[in-house]
């Protein structure tokens, strides 16, 4: 029995009592105190049409103080159970009635994606789908949030996933996978339910705890996706950069020929520069495609942008290259000592970050709230007597390994005030943040949310997304839609914000690419941009 059901039940008890005590009363009041003898029942009917104040005037006038006061009392004791009727019943009532109502299922969907359930996660991921003009639709169990979502325009039904008819309200057997991310008990319950309804689905899981993977697996998941892991590696991959000039971070596009990003650092030979008077194409050979200044990414970057500490740069170009190219991206004044790496945060991402500086050679001070293996320094990261201990102030880089948006940020600042010049590389949990971090002060942010829908997507679609690690987004992509079509005259880099990088044609890369590059039908290009350009030059090909 729910709660309505209950404060049904006691009102309409207390209503008949209280009707009934009444009757009792009237009945004696009528024969003790006006002389004039009635029967129970027309008592009864007497106090109904007082509470219901349709009205008792057979029975006025009362001659006696006592038996007016009587009805008076009964008056004032109707009105009063009327109106506390409202707000608990009618209100309620006529609130339900006139809200919208979030459907419980769908009709007409065939080879689509049943995403379960809505987070920042799958708001990466949905984003891909309409893009490419993929269905998709989401089973939330939390009504308020599912309400919210049917508002703002998103096919979703409001359902629990864990069981077997919201999936089939959601048209599982028609789709074309499922994707399962809430936690990892609750992921293989859903795929578990999946599998029951539906053996020929793609079923994706997404796993908390990499040594759980098996356990998906065995639950029937056809791809376990472990985001967070890769994203420790990559925040590490970042403070290690420091240490050495190998570019173990790069992504390597074909025989010789990298994608990376460089992070322009404190006292480097760039830092302070216009694109222009850098002179990176003649020192180095290798090519800019694009450059993130405190969280804005620019492509083309302009040759008056100024290369300041923190920006970070997209390149290309041969290894050799971009080696050079780190080398004049790193601070030559201080060199990272042994020790001097803070981790704040040690759960899964924290602990691959550790992993990553252990094998680099690297020491490192790890900051958690609570104590256990391979915590140094317990204490809250906000606390800057917690930083102080962890030896921020002479740290040359802090890692924000930390699941809070909201703490990452003001411990951010924190850090900035203590140690301005500390290099600060950070996780969020949500893309949204990665703008406010820049401006609470990171270097380098990069969102979990990001690498999940990016890591799902490459699993669905047609495309290979190259870099679900890094803040820009590589996919080698066919567009035959552009066949015979010059880069200028699709108008590419206005249009969408991306930048054709490399063409692989009959089985040869070509990486001198401009504006008079002209796409061939049977052409794979490799797309450097944001999540939002890579949508948009997909909704151009497409």
């Amino acid at each position: 029995m729910d709660s309505w059901q209950r404060r049904t039940l006691l009102y309409s008890a207390a209503l008949l009592g209280t009707m009934l005590a009444y009757a009792v009363a009237y009945y004696y009041g009528m024969r003790v105190l006006e002389g004039e003898p009635t029967t129970f029942l027309h008592a009864l009917q007497v106090v109904v049409e007082t509470f219901t104040t349709t009205g008792f005037g057979s029975d006025a006038p009362w001659e006696t103080p006592g038996m007016n006061l009587l009805v008076i009392v009964m008056d004032l004791t109707g009105v009063a159970l009327i109106f506390l009727a409202l707000p608990v019943f009618v209100f309620p009532l006529l609130g339900d009635a006139l809200s919208t109502t979030v459907p419980t299922s769908v009709e007409g969907l065939s080879d689509h994606v049943v995403v379960c359930t809505y987070t920042s996660r799958a708001e990466s991921l949905i984003g891909e789908l309409r893009s490419r003009d993929v269905d998709y639709v989401v089973v939330e169990p939390d009504r308020e949030q599912a309400l919210e979502l049917y508002e703002a325009g998103y096919t979703v039904v409001n359902a629990d996933p864990e069981d077997a008819e919201a999936l089939e309200g959601a048209c599982l057997e028609d789709a074309r996978a499922l994707v399962a991310d809430v936690s990892d008990e609750v992921d293989t319950s859903i795929v578990l339910t999946a599998r029951e309804i539906a053996d020929d689905v793609t079923v994706i899981s997404v796993v908390e705890e990499p040594d759980r993977e098996r356990y998906h697996r065995l639950a029937g998941a056809d791809i376990v996706v472990s985001p967070r892991p890769l994203l420790g590696q990559s925040l590490a991959s970042k403070v290690t950069s420091a240490v050495t000039a190998n570019l173990d971070d790069a992504v390597e596009i074909g025989d010789d020929f990298e994608i990376a990003e460089l992070a322009v650092q404190r006292g480097s030979r760039l830092a302070g520069s216009t694109l222009a008077d850098s002179g990176i194409r003649e020192r180095t050979g290798a090519n800019v495609i694009g450059a993130w200044f405190e969280g804005e990414f620019r492509s083309p970057v302009s040759p008056d942008d100024t290369l300041t500490d923190g920006t970070v740069l997209l390149v290309s170009g041969e290894n050799a290259q971009l080696s050079e190219l780190r080398s004049l991206t790193r601070s030559p004044v201080r060199r990272v000592e042994r020790g001097e790496v803070v981790v704040l945060g040690y759960g899964e991402v924290g602990r691959t970050v550790t992993d990553v500086l252990e094998n680099a050679d690297c020491e490192y001070t790890v900051v958690d709230l609570e104590d256990g293996d391979g915590v140094d320094v317990v204490g809250d990261a906000t606390e800057p007597e917690t930083l102080r201990a962890a030896g921020i102030e002479d740290a040359r880089s802090a890692v924000l390994a930390l699941p809070d948006d909201t703490v990452a940020e003001f411990t951010t600042l924190v850090i900035d005030d203590l140690s301005p010049d500390t290099e600060v590389v950070a996780r969020v949990e949500d893309a949204q943040n990665v703008t406010k971090m820049y401006r609470a002060g990171a270097d380098y942010v990069l969102a979990l949310s990001t690498v999940t829908g990016r890591m799902v997507a490459s699993a669905l679609l047609e495309e290979q997304v190259l870099t679900p690690d890094l803040q820009i987004e590589l996919v080698r992509t066919t567009v035959a839609e552009l066949d015979g079509v010059s880069l200028a005259e699709a108008d590419v880099r206005a249009r969408t914000g991306c930048t054709v990088v490399a063409a692989e044609r009959d089985g040869e890369l070509i990486t001198d690419i401009d504006a008079d590059f002209v796409v061939d039908d049977g052409d794979t290009l490799i797309v450097a941009g944001t999540d939002e350009g890579i949508q948009r030059f997909s909704e151009l090909a497409g």
